[in-house]
């Protein structure tokens, strides 16, 4: 049994009156989450839409507050930081993230960046010590597996594809994962939605297909 966090970032819904403006990656996240609720995996179910209720963006008060002392707080930062120690509370709960987006101009949507801006944290989801060297940075927690679900309209991101150069989605959740305490990754993408053709439908066809078999392996 685990504890899951879903984080879903586009800015579309599941559905829509008009089925070709339905989030792929929203439905291909709910297809894998149904699974392993079928398999009777799920603890607890931590589910977050922050593509249509994205978390504040992080401003001077904030790193004001994340850098004062804790017994030292104001109300004000206090209140400041509230949202910050909800979102870190449900991740340090967590056994399993999944996490489905979007690509957006190469990248992670801004809803998604500031999700992750609010939970990696200093003194929460990781420490600094500058007698480490040059890496002084440490992860706080650990143990955590995340499944990355992306849909993109165009192809060839993944290594050694021909946009291998332009993908700064997967790559930039891969480094950050490391403050979310994940230790292992497991990837399903979906391609050419903008081509719209028969790539696009076995694409689309293979991530659902991957979604239901790592379910069964999760819940094992």
């Amino acid at each position: 049994m685990t504890t899951l966090l879903h984080i879903d970032a586009s800015v579309r819904s599941a559905k829509n009156a008009n089925p070709n403006h339905d989030s792929i990656s929203k439905n291909i996240a709910k297809q894998f989450v149904n699974h392993l609720q079928q398999y009777n995996a799920v603890a607890e179910y931590i589910y977050r839409d922050v593509g249509m209720n994205p978390p504040s963006f992080i401003n001077q008060s904030w790193i004001g507050a994340v850098f004062t002392p804790a017994n030292k707080l104001t109300l004000e930062q206090k209140e400041v930081l509230a949202e910050s120690d909800e979102l870190i509370n449900e991740l340090v709960k967590a056994d399993t993230i999944v996490i489905s987006t979007p690509m957006y101009n190469y990248g992670m949507p801004a809803q998604l960046k500031a999700w992750f801006d609010q939970i990696v944290r200093i003194n929460k989801t990781f420490d600094f010590d500058l007698q480490r060297g040059d890496f002084p940075l440490q992860p706080l927690l650990t143990g955590k597996r995340l499944l990355v679900i992306t849909s993109t309209g165009e192809f060839g991101f993944e290594a050694g594809g021909i946009r291998e150069s332009m993908s700064h989605l997967v790559p930039h959740i891969k480094t950050l994962s490391k403050y979310l305490g994940v230790q292992h990754i497991d990837e399903i993408a979906c391609e050419y939605q903008e081509f719209n053709d028969q790539r696009h439908q076995r694409s689309l066809t293979n991530a659902y297909a991957k979604a239901e078999q790592l379910a069964l392996r999760y819940a094992n």
